[in-house]
């Protein structure tokens, strides 16, 4: 049996695959308890790298981080562990949990914990370890501190690669190009 598997074993590649994108939609929040008190604009920047896939249809886990604030008059920054899920090949679902710190000027520094579900594009890529996703991002929050805070938010995520394409093109077309696209004489 072992000299069969050994005969057959291939190697088995598996980069991480990263992404950064920009979130951006609404969030509901809520102080001593309430779920739904108000609801606020959502702006702010996430970021995972999943290990275990060398192709669409694997299972990838790995770390996140997140930076953001809720009308502009907090900062939330968090991290935790994200499992993506290949239940369709282009648009796989990630779940994650964690923790995060809210701060907020009234209430100061307060500890949470966090559940999120992203869905959308994130394919895997075969020749870098950056990968374009873009989707739905729903997430819970839970607070721990004295304000009982808790927050709903519903979010659209955007690649940041993505969104510097146009900049991209704008610069190289200042610059004249690079030399690969020069006419040849």
């Amino acid at each position: 049996m072992l000299a069969g598997c050994l005969a057959f074993a291939a190697e088995a590649r598996a980069e991480p695959q990263g992404t950064v994108g920009l979130t951006i939609g609404a969030a509901g929040r809520g102080l001593e308890r309430k779920i739904w008190d108000q609801t606020v604009f959502h702006l702010g920047l996430r970021g995972d790298v999943l290990f275990g896939r060398s192709k669409v249809t694997d299972f990838g886990v790995g770390p996140y981080a997140e930076v953001f604030t809720h009308a502009f008059d907090e900062v939330q920054f968090g991290a935790g562990v994200s499992t993506l899920f290949p239940v369709l090949q282009a648009l796989p679902i990630v779940a994650s949990v964690g923790g995060y710190g809210r701060y907020a000027p009234m209430q100061g520094l307060e500890p949470g914990v966090s559940g999120a579900l992203f869905w959308g594009s994130r394919s895997y890529n075969f020749h870098a370890s950056y990968v374009i996703a873009a989707g739905l991002l729903a997430q819970f929050r839970y607070g721990l501190g004295p304000s009982r805070e808790t927050s709903i938010v519903v979010s659209a995520q955007l690649d940041l690669v993505a969104l510097s394409l146009p900049f991209q093109i704008l610069y190289n077309a200042i610059r004249g190009g690079s030399a690969d696209t020069r006419p040849v004489r």
